[in-house]
């Protein structure tokens, strides 16, 4: 069952959240959470006889998305189903929680991003309906100190 995290169930997303971004801790990934804004956000919790099986962020941005035209987006970041549960459909009805969320909001488009490496997100997105908009290798450097 698909239904919208709030509440107890905004901690249950932030507990499966981890699993998906393992280097936060359920407290910090809740706190971040909660402080996102409800007009503009939203997590979707996958719950199957009474277990959390799986989550998905998404939310409107209204700065450019690379490949988009219009403004605002909605924006999938991040969606996750536990192993055990995979191959059921899950991801893909989230998705379609998350993008059916952005048509209300008055979307027109609907965008996301993975790693280069993570093959398993990239197939979901290509046969989730998606189209690559572009690959790049982000740099960061340390000001201040010799090469």
């Amino acid at each position: 069952m698909i239904l919208k995290a709030d509440g107890e169930n905004l901690a249950r997303a932030a507990a499966l959240a981890c699993e998906l971004w393992s280097d936060n801790t359920p407290d910090g990934l809740l706190a971040e959470l909660e402080a996102l804004d409800p007009e503009e956000s939203v997590i979707f919790l996958d719950v199957e006889e009474g277990v959390p099986a799986g989550f998905a962020q998404c939310q409107l941005r209204h700065d450019y998305v690379e490949g988009t035209h219009s403004s605002p987006v909605g924006y999938l970041e991040g969606i996750y189903v536990r192993e055990e549960y995979r191959g059921q459909g899950i991801a893909r009805t989230l998705l379609r929680a998350c993008e059916g969320w952005a048509e209300e909001q008055g979307c027109a488009e609907f965008a996301s991003d993975c790693e280069l490496d993570n093959v398993g997100s990239i197939a979901f997105h290509l046969g989730s309906g998606f189209a690559e908009a572009n690959r790049i290798v982000c740099f960061t450097k340390r000001l201040g100190e010799e090469a």
